[in-house]
């Protein structure tokens, strides 16, 4: 069988471009393997092996549209990992590859693939202060106690809260749940709410995704009379509030879990609080044990709201949880997506970037507590009264985002040498707080290193949030500026930090920030590549592939979804959609065609880029995603990066 006529996959690492572009002209798409053989035992023509493993570039590519150079996720050892998971698991090349790419082994390779509870559940009480926290929450429910949540305002707080209602409610367990508003309590728990809570009756405070530096409130609240417990995973002082502190991140715990959301947290409790419950005798017939599983839907939606990685733990309870979501049995969660518009069962995507969103609304722009009270409703009118209001909020969420930015923006581009800023710092009077993170968050994608965002008032406060770029941890150096006194308090973790400052010392801050973090953002900066994971023309995106892919799945933060690079593909059509997208088709040599979409791309580099090579080819990298409705199947490219390809042109052939 000669090269050309190979069937389907073309998988590769490092293959010269003029290469690859004679193969894409060629072939109906499968492979281009990096190794020795093709499947059916295809071997490379003479000179191919040694310009692959002589090769640094994906395809040549050393400088794409965006900057960044293309490499192989493979080296040489993930090549033979690649090899032996596929010959002892039979999962074929592509996923094998895919596997070996995220640091799987043949010994973890089952696991992976079917991450379980009963193989990834660690006892609970390897928790710090677990064992004390489930025995306080155990008798609470025993003795019938009001039991007062405080949840943060972001999606991870409403589910915590939410799973931590339905398990009081479950035992016949009074709850009470409290989520401040961001702009007139902020963040965490304050002594005014922790009064009213008292006075209502509660008897436990439990702090869920917050409270971990509550000092003052926290110590008011064992002064009312109620026992202070905190359920949190953001990063810990080394002197903690007076409160049981149930945390993975605290610099006494021992248990490795720091990759939990607050959600994953609670779940945990949970199961501690039941383990109790069972000891000393609470169940009966009259008085069934609470499913506790039926609450990974929310933890599922809290793992991925929370850009927390799909790794361990993590992983099984995303992948349980989707099992969950798609039986739609919650109905706050079944109407919000209908509302969204989501065909199909829901995935990291849908959460990430439809579900989350209109849940976070309310706490940004609107009523705080709106998103936990839909997660916790089973009345179906309600539910939807509250899903439309949430949908509402966020469209209101995204015009105020969209003028907010175009001023951040301009603010950094006047006022900041870009070149040689490590931190961008963008604030306005008047902004909304509630987006801020948003803001920050896409100041950091345009500029590609950290930035914040910080809203000041009329009495001269600012509350900010920042986002980083991986390799910079932004929650230690936040909290280094809240001990140095230049913030008001400060607090987050690695890639998102939440801020408090004083205009007079906003500039203190600024140069704190390059003081501390110009070296490693360097650093970062200067090891930013693509990782690409094959490539494949147009023809092998199909939804055989996406099965095979879904099984090294769930993706997302710490699991990142496969990249595949569709190399000297002709742009036959460009046009804007939405709110600043950018449509795509893609026509590969044989004919065969892929529409892809790059997101806010229409006024970036690679909008502008894609306008220009209308007509022409190019190497296009990005995720593959089913974009089709129900029993439809309709591949789709989401474009991360492209660069010119070179080589000869082949013809365009009309599908």
């Amino acid at each position: 069988m000669a090269f050309g006529q190979h069937p389907r996959w073309i998988l590769g690492r490092e293959i010269h471009p003029r290469a690859a572009a004679r193969a894409a002209s060629k072939i109906p798409a499968r492979i281009l393997v990096g190794g020795t053989r093709y499947p059916g035992n295809l071997r490379l023509p003479s000179g191919m092996n040694e310009s692959l493993s002589a090769a640094r570039a994906f395809l040549g590519v050393e400088r794409s549209v965006l900057g960044r150079p293309w490499r192989g996720r493979l080296d040489a050892a993930g090549e033979a990992r690649a090899l032996a998971i596929a010959q002892v698991h039979g999962t074929g090349d592509l996923l094998s590859r895919v596997l070996a790419g995220r640091g799987i082994t043949p010994g973890n390779a089952q696991d992976y693939l079917d991450p379980t509870l009963q193989n990834l559940l660690p006892d609970p009480y390897c928790l710090k202060d677990m064992e004390a926290a489930a025995r306080r929450i155990a008798g609470a429910i025993e003795r019938g106690e009001t039991v007062a949540v405080f949840g943060d305002y972001d999606v991870d707080g409403a589910a915590a809260s939410a799973l931590l209602h339905d398990y009081f409610q479950a035992c016949g367990t009074p709850c009470l749940i409290h989520i401040p508003d961001r702009i007139f309590e902020g963040y965490g728990p304050n002594v005014e709410a922790i009064g009213n809570l008292a006075r209502e009756g509660a008897k436990l405070l439990v702090a869920v995704d917050c409270g971990t530096m509550s000092h003052a409130p926290l110590s008011e609240a064992a002064r009312l009379g109620l026992d202070p417990i905190v359920l949190d995973h953001h990063q810990a002082p080394e002197v903690l509030p007076e409160a049981i502190v149930v945390n993975p991140n605290r610099q006494d715990d021992l248990s490795t879990l720091g990759y939990l959301c607050a959600a994953g947290v609670v779940f945990m409790t949970l199961v501690a609080v039941q383990r109790s419950l069972r000891e000393r005798g609470f169940f009966s017939a009259s008085r069934p044990m609470p499913d506790l599983l039926a609450g990974l839907d929310l933890v599922a939606l809290a793992t991925v709201a929370d850009v927390a990685p799909l790794t361990g733990l993590n992983r099984a309870f995303v992948a349980k949880g989707l099992a969950l979501l798609h039986a739609r049995g919650r109905p706050g969660l079944r109407i919000l997506g209908d509302i969204a518009g989501i065909a199909g069962p829901l995935t990291p995507y849908h959460l990430g970037f439809l579900i989350g969103p209109r849940i976070n609304a309310g706490g940004r722009i609107g009523d705080a507590a709106l998103g936990a009270r839909l997660l916790s409703l089973t009345d179906l009118g309600e539910a939807r009264r509250i899903a439309e209001a949430l949908d509402r909020l966020n469209r209101e969420r995204q015009e105020l985002e969209r003028a907010t930015l175009e001023e951040a923006e301009a603010q950094a581009l006047d006022r900041l040498d870009i070149a040689s800023s490590a931190v961008i710092v963008a604030a306005g009077e008047g902004w909304h707080p509630g987006i801020a993170g948003l803001v920050a968050s896409r100041l950091k994608e345009k500029f590609r290193r950290p930035a914040f965002a910080i809203a000041f008032d009329a009495n001269g406060v600012g509350t900010g949030s920042g986002r980083s770029i991986a390799g910079v941890d932004l929650g230690r150096v936040v909290r280094a500026a809240a001990e140095a006194g230049i913030l008001v308090k400060g607090g987050g973790h690695a890639m998102a930090a939440g801020i408090t400052v004083a205009r007079e010392r906003l500039n203190d801050f600024k140069c704190f920030l390059e003081e501390n973090l110009a070296a490693p953002v360097a650093a970062a900066r200067a090891e930013a590549t693509l990782l690409i994971d094959a490539a494949l023309t147009a023809a092998g995106a199909n939804a055989n592939l996406l099965a095979c892919l879904a099984r090294g799945g769930p993706y997302g933060a710490g699991n990142p979804e496969p990249v595949f690079a569709l190399p000297a593909h002709r742009l036959a059509d460009i046009a804007n959609v939405g709110n600043g997208h950018v449509r795509l088709r893609a026509v590969a040599g044989n004919g065969a065609k892929i529409d892809g979409i790059a997101f806010r791309a229409a006024s970036e580099p690679i909008g502008h880029a894609l306008y220009a090579a209308r007509g022409g080819l190019v190497h296009l990298a990005g995720t593959l995603v089913n974009d089709g409705f129900a029993a439809k199947e309709r591949v789709q490219l989401r474009l991360l990066d492209m660069a010119p390809a070179d080589g000869p042109s082949p013809p365009l052939r009309q599908p």
